[in-house]
């Protein structure tokens, strides 16, 4: 099975169809389904029995971006629920951390050890490399089910997660049966490792909600604040998680750092960042195609070609943001790996990773890396299939655009007139 092509016509299954379209009827009858902060802050309010959700700064970026939905995005009655259904969760986790952390202010003096941080772009190999990092049995890493739900629910035993395990569960099969076809871009399982951006998230300031939906004056609003605050806060979900299930060293993941290099480096002072590096040609346009695909479970309208300009110029922005850091930071902080060698020899880099961070690649950490790659069955859930001209764009567009950046990690050609990726 190969993904579709046609985004502007995104999968629906028959109850999703259906529901849907007794919201339209609804909305022409002047059922509005519009997002309402006070209504959501007090749905999170009963649903926790809590009300102080201490420093309140989170509120400013939680209005910009549910202004922007309201106006912008233009989602499906159940896009719409969805919507409100996260932003209900993340207001309930902070309710629950402000407790947790009256309870036990100790937990914000957890020492996380070393952290690694792998922040290259999208579709350059960055889930692979940090599913083979967090599989030593040292390394402690953010896990889907984790990322949902950051805090022990009440009644919850400690130690004993088993229900936010079952809820995430039901969330990776809502997304199998709402996009099937995003499993074969992007597997979803409840238990791998994930990216902390789900942790950004709840200080509603991240690249999540562009990717996910239209919502461009949140988008130009995020990039001109200041994310030190947000990081912050990462920082003391992190403490938490360590609280509850410690581990050496950390590894984190999200290409979402490479905005925010020099707030990471302030916020985790001694983490070693690892890029990695691919020909845009190949991850770029695979990347439109997974937020395209992904967008569509949202919503009805989907623009390729707005999605191919939007990110190819916050590519861009990626690409020279990171550069900028890298030449006042120092060399020490940085590792760079090729996507071709880490594919071509994943143990090989795998060690050199390690060593960059001056921790020992023990025998352990090659025999389960060595297990994880054997089991990563490539296009077990459909071949992913994308090309640049299905968003507006070529290859001689993106090769002038990002020429700076081959330049700059050298990056090799991988010239192909069809992309099919796993």
């Amino acid at each position: 099975m190969e993904t579709p092509t046609d985004y502007r016509r995104p999968y629906r299954p028959l109850p999703v169809a259906l529901f849907n379209r007794a919201g339209r009827i609804g909305r022409r009858l002047g059922f509005g389904d519009r997002l309402d902060i006070g209504r959501m802050i007090a749905a999170a309010k009963r649903r926790t029995g809590l009300r102080d959700f201490g420093d309140e700064w989170f509120l400013q970026p939680l209005d910009v971006l549910v202004r922007s939905i309201n106006r912008e995005a233009r989602l499906t009655p159940l896009g719409m629920r969805i919507q409100r259904s996260r932003i209900v969760s993340a207001l309930s986790t902070r309710l629950r951390v402000e407790r947790l952390l009256r309870e036990r202010p100790k937990i914000l003096e957890a020492d996380l050890g070393k952290v690694i941080v792998i922040a290259g772009l999208q579709r350059t190999a960055t889930t692979t490399l940090h599913r083979l990092i967090a599989a030593d049995s040292r390394v402690r890493a953010l896990r889907s089910w984790e990322s949902l739900s950051p805090v022990p629910l009440p009644g919850e035993r400690p130690g004993d997660p088993r229900r936010r395990m079952r809820e995430a569960k039901r969330a990776a099969a809502a997304i199998g049966f709402l996009a099937p076809d995003f499993l074969a871009i992007h597997p979803v399982r409840y238990d791998a490792p994930e990216e902390e951006i789900f942790l950004l998230d709840l200080s509603f300031m991240s690249q999540s909600p562009e990717a996910m939906m239209h919502v461009p004056n949140y988008s130009r609003w995020l990039e001109g604040r200041d994310h030190t605050k947000c990081y912050e806060y990462m920082l003391t979900l992190l403490r938490v998680l360590h609280w509850q299930r410690p581990g050496d060293l950390w590894v984190l993941k999200t290409p979402h750092h490479m905005e925010h290099l020099d707030v990471v480096l302030d916020v985790l002072p001694g983490a070693c960042i690892v890029q990695t590096h691919r020909d845009p040609k190949r991850s770029i346009p695979s990347f439109l195609s997974m937020v395209a695909h992904g967008r569509g479970i949202l919503s009805d309208h989907v623009d390729p070609e707005e999605i191919g300009a939007h990110w190819m110029r916050k590519t861009l922005r990626m690409m020279e943001r990171s550069i900028a850091v890298r030449s006042t930071a120092g060399a020490g902080a940085f590792v760079d790996v090729s996507y071709r060698d880490l594919v071509a020899d994943p143990i090989g880099e795998l060690r050199r990773v390690y060593e960059a961070a001056e921790i020992r690649f023990t025998r352990e950490a090659e025999m389960t890396a060595k297990a994880l790659s054997a089991r990563d069955v490539k296009n077990r859930h459909g071949r992913h299939v994308y090309s640049p001209a299905g968003f507006g764009l070529d290859d001689e567009t993106i090769d002038r655009a990002c020429a700076f950046y081959r330049r700059e990690y050298h990056i090799p050609d991988e010239r192909a007139p069809l992309r099919r990726d796993g």
